[in-house]
């Protein structure tokens, strides 16, 4: 099929700020797309063909949305799967399938895959609610500290939370959820994963985490990891084995954890582009947006190698600011060779919203993690008072 300038028309669930990084590749090859998002305002509604307002967990939104494209990718996983399954049924190619949505959506799911394929992981018990959690606490077949997390809906931080003694489970909501053995461990890891539909498969260079104590957001993205190379390659050859059990078409990012005594723990997953590899923009000489996109299409992979090393700082919304979005000290770190900003079209800031992200790169590591943290120290996301 001829996808450039041409008739082809490539339908998005979700228009985030994902999706606006993903048209940026659409734009460049000429490829018409449509994007289903619940928010008039959200941040792809500039940069696709068609913008459709609307529920991504509704039935008949989906489905006709559907009917409308030639073939139909997500930026969130968290879409209506009955409506894609008859989508599918009916001829329509969906890269994430549907199968592969299914087993990734639910976090209890994903771990029990896991355990049966022989990937590590934490131990973990699965509940259907806060009773269920109660029930298992009382008869000490769990001990606190253990990661509590919701099995559905989590984002960004959000569904997750330590649970060190029982005032904790007071402020957890009553959902199905999981509790995961709390791991001591030196990094958190992340690996993304392309693949195509033919079954090409590359892998990017493992990443390094950094993560705000509060928030349980990443602040940092480090590639390469400050890792030995037996390390990263162990993190490679897991993520392609968790690839190889998902069997997905399109990206996937493998969130782990190196214990104290170098081993890997795979934490969970994430079938989309991802926070995790959007120092590739600058950094990689294939994105991870164009590779997805690559990879939807069945088209030739590109090179996930690094041209420099790269750092990605998150920008989230300051405490106590809540209104019209100012990004202040903006121009000071533009100022500085190799920043570049990435603002993501959110009008509206609060605490800890993902507001936008600044990719550093330089030949040296050393001196790109200390513009990081110049940059972390100089801009603010701070609203109008």
């Amino acid at each position: 099929m001829n996808y450039f300038s041409s008739d082809f028309k490539l339908g998005i669930l979700g228009g985030g700020q994902l999706g606006k990084m993903l048209l940026t590749e659409t734009r460049k090859f000429d490829i018409q797309t449509l994007v289903l998002d619940p928010n008039e305002e959200a941040p792809s509604r500039f940069g696709c063909n068609n913008f459709y307002k609307g529920s991504l967990m509704d039935f008949d939104t989906v489905y006709q949305f559907g009917k409308m494209v030639h073939l139909l990718t997500i930026e969130i996983e968290n879409v209506n799967l009955d409506a894609l399954d008859k989508l599918e049924e009916e001829g329509l190619p969906i890269f994430p399938s549907p199968k592969t949505l299914r087993l990734i959506q639910n976090k209890g799911k994903q771990k029990d895959l896991y355990v049966q394929h022989g990937i590590p992981t934490s131990k973990h018990l699965r509940f259907v609610g806060l009773d269920d959690l109660r029930n298992s606490i009382s008869k000490d077949e769990l001990d606190f500290p253990f990661v509590w997390k919701s099995a559905e809906f989590g984002y960004d931080g959000n569904g997750v939370k330590i649970c060190r003694s029982a005032i904790d489970l007071m402020k957890l909501p009553d959902v199905e959820c999981i509790a995961e053995e709390l791991i001591p461990f030196k990094n958190e890891l992340a690996v993304i994963v392309a693949r195509s539909f033919s079954g090409e498969i590359k892998t990017y260079p493992v990443v390094e985490m950094e993560f705000h104590p509060e928030a349980n957001q990443v602040e940092y993205v480090i590639c390469p990891a400050r890792i030995n190379k037996s390390v990263a390659q162990k993190a490679q050859e897991i993520a392609l084995k968790v690839s190889e059990t998902f069997n997905h078409v399109g990206l996937l990012a493998v969130e782990m954890f190196q214990t104290e005594d170098d081993e890997i723990l795979v934490n969970e997953v994430a079938p989309r582009p991802h926070n995790s590899g959007h120092y590739s923009i600058e950094a990689s000489y294939t994105s991870q947006f164009e590779n997805h996109l690559r990879a939807i299409l069945n088209l030739p992979l590109g090179s996930t190698d690094s041209k420099v090393a790269g750092i990605m700082v998150n920008l989230v919304g300051e405490e106590g600011y809540d209104g019209p979005v100012y990004y202040e000290n903006i121009g000071q770190i533009m100022a500085i060779d190799g920043v570049t900003p990435h603002i993501y079209g959110k009008r509206e800031t609060r605490p800890f919203r993902k507001m936008g992200h600044v990719t550093i790169v330089n030949e040296d590591m050393t001196i790109a993690r200390q513009i990081a943290q110049k940059v972390k120290n100089s801009i603010r996301v701070i609203s109008y008072q």
